[in-house]
């Protein structure tokens, strides 16, 4: 792991910036697969209709079409998808992600001594992503235990096999 950045600056992320794939539970095999969600098709083409998540697993070879779109919520298993793959249940509560960058935007912010985000009226929104974490994941003193959860998360992606 790189060293531990004294200074975070919010970057202004935002859900939509991370739901583009999700890592999740295959059902069929229960190993990492992931949640592929492109953009809506354009007005002329289909009539506008947007596109289906669709479930990709690399290690069995399921792919499908959910046939429901993902339900915009605040909570990840609100959404038609399978289980997150990125999910560890701590002492004061669940650390989830969508996805390595999601984690990765996580573990700067827990890691950083200092953390800056600009007004919300410099860019429009009062409520970024890392707005929107828990208080327990912000607080200073839970930091080496939030840490350990991203590190060990990190660690399911990346092993082999």
């Amino acid at each position: 792991m790189s060293p531990t950045p004294a200074r975070f600056h919010d970057p202004g992320a935002t859900r939509a910036d991370f739901t583009s794939s999700i890592l999740v539970r295959c059902p069929r095999c229960e190993r990492i697969a992931h949640v592929e969600r492109r953009p809506r098709t354009p007005p002329g083409a289909d009539g506008g209709v947007p596109s289906r998540p669709r479930l990709v697993c690399r290690s069995c070879g399921l792919c499908r079409d959910d046939g429901r779109p993902l339900r915009s919520s605040r909570h990840p298993t609100a959404c038609s998808c399978p289980a997150l793959w990125l999910r560890a249940d701590t002492r004061h509560g669940e650390l989830w992600a969508y996805n390595l960058p999601h984690l990765d935007l996580i573990r700067r912010f827990v890691a950083a001594g200092l953390r800056e985000r600009a007004p919300w009226y410099d860019h429009g929104r009062k409520m970024t992503l890392v707005a929107r974490l828990p208080a327990w994941i912000k607080s200073a003193k839970n930091r080496d235990e939030v840490l350990r959860s991203v590190d060990r998360l990190r660690a399911t992606v990346i092993a082999p096999g």
